[in-house]
């Protein structure tokens, strides 16, 4: 019936991995720990640091934020050690690939 079928072939069934998104500048890999009301949620990151991050108005309709995922953190230039904006969601086979390349080395070695 439908002779094209990678149409049909979205979301989690797509494993390849292309364009991975990689910390720049003070950009920083954290973990989602809670999540809160109003897009904003508790993320702990590489640097060793708790945020209290939000999704940006603009990217509120495509992350859809939950505990246990890593996520890409702009810290704020004032209280940057305390809040930040979520910038990217990273996904399973995402991870993996940060995993193997060295970018989460020590940072939740008791998930893996």
């Amino acid at each position: 019936m439908y002779n094209n079928k990678k149409s049909w072939s979205k979301g989690k069934n797509n494993q390849e991995v292309f364009r991975v998104q990689t910390p720049k500048g003070n950009q920083v890999i954290g973990k989602v720990i809670t999540r809160h009301g109003y897009a904003k949620s508790t993320i702990k990151c590489a640097d060793g640091k708790i945020r209290m991050c939000r999704v940006p108005g603009a990217k509120r309709r495509y992350l859809k934020i939950r505990p246990g995922i890593f996520v890409l953190v702009q810290p704020w230039k004032i209280q940057g050690d305390e809040k930040g904006d979520i910038i990217y969601q990273y996904r399973d086979n995402q991870v993996n690939w940060l995993k193997n390349r060295g970018y989460l080395e020590g940072l939740f070695e008791e998930e893996f």
